[in-house]
């Protein structure tokens, strides 16, 4: 009953909040630069508010707070930490954000400003998770109910890896109209459903169900074709979001199977950049990411949408089923 508040609750304060987001965000003239190595026909969204993840960031706070406190009260602070860390990687987005916004160009902070910040909230947030006693140097296998131990400070350098190579995929998914909050509402209505099989009166399942909330509402406003943009704000939010209920979980490994568009686009990426340079100019895809190269084959942005999100979910009900007898009563 929690979870489904949270939704309604984060759905409801997020619907309401954008129409004012949206309006100052116009007003401040916050448009997204649009790459001009892009497909031609999104210059046309040149000018379109960016920074718009604030909506669905507040409605989720909000939810998670109010509906937490009882929790809080009692000593559990696992959903405001996942809260937190999913905030600080946010406000890594907001300030890049704003350095466009600034100079009106397409780069914000350095690749290397932005590893170092998500780095160093990795740790922070590995190391109060331990601290508290919410995370192992464990590994579990999804399907295979397995876990093995690795020396700490080896599993900190995977979880931080793991960790910022998710927020990244997330962000790089970020690309096409409704897309990264489609797919990112599907992995976190996974999340929710594993923590309500897991205790359907815990605090587990409060924050997935108050981001999911959160992103139906934002969609009002980010679906073909978009208002507005959610920014890296949002979607290192996002980023942020699903690692942290991965490690919450103390399932990082699931972020194979559920992530699986995350890291098509982020191989696709890569995979062009290894081969362009090796080639000295030649291309595998039309043009990287993945959904690119899609647009670019003729899909048109809805398809792309509905085919991610749909994989997406076939993938998440195969997670799920690897991981029920784990987390199941």
């Amino acid at each position: 009953m929690t979870a489904c508040l949270a939704f309604l609750v984060s759905f409801a304060l997020t619907l309401v909040l954008g129409h004012y987001v949206l309006e100052e965000l116009r007003k401040l003239h916050a448009g997204q630069e649009i790459r001009a190595d892009g497909p031609t026909w999104h210059a046309k969204k040149s000018g379109t508010p960016t920074m718009g993840g604030i909506m669905f960031i507040m409605g989720t706070a909000v939810a998670v707070f109010a509906f937490g406190l009882p929790y809080m009260r009692a000593g559990v602070f696992v959903h405001l930490y996942i809260l937190l860390f999913a905030l600080g990687f946010g406000a890594i987005g907001f300030v890049d954000d704003f350095q466009k916004v600034r100079h009106h160009r397409n780069e914000g902070l350095t690749a290397r400003q932005k590893l170092l910040l998500q780095l160093a909230a990795s740790v922070i947030f590995l190391t109060i998770m331990r601290h508290e006693g919410f995370l192992k140097n464990t590994v579990y296998v999804p399907g295979m109910d397995i876990s093995f131990s690795l020396n700490w400070y080896v599993y900190l350098f995977f979880a931080a890896f793991v960790i910022v190579g998710c927020v990244n995929s997330v962000n790089l998914t970020d690309g096409v109209d409704g897309l990264a909050a489609t797919v990112t509402l599907v992995v976190m209505g996974f999340f929710a459903a594993v923590a309500l099989t897991w205790n359907p009166d815990g605090v587990q399942g409060l924050f997935p169900a108050a981001m999911a909330g959160g992103l139906t509402a934002f969609l009002f406003y980010n679906a073909h074709p978009a208002v507005v943009f959610m920014g890296d704000t949002g979607s290192l939010f996002l980023g942020g979001a699903v690692a942290a209920l991965a490690f919450a979980m103390d399932m990082p490994l699931v972020l194979l199977p559920v992530g699986i568009v995350y890291i098509a686009e982020t191989m696709s990426d890569i995979i062009q950049v290894g081969y362009f340079k090796a080639t000295h100019g030649k291309r595998i895809f039309k043009m990287a990411p993945l959904h690119h190269h899609l647009e670019l084959s003729g899909w048109s942005e809805w398809k792309v949408v509905g085919v991610f999100s749909g994989l997406t979910a076939v993938c998440c009900l195969v997670a799920y089923m690897a991981v029920r007898n784990r987390y199941g009563a």
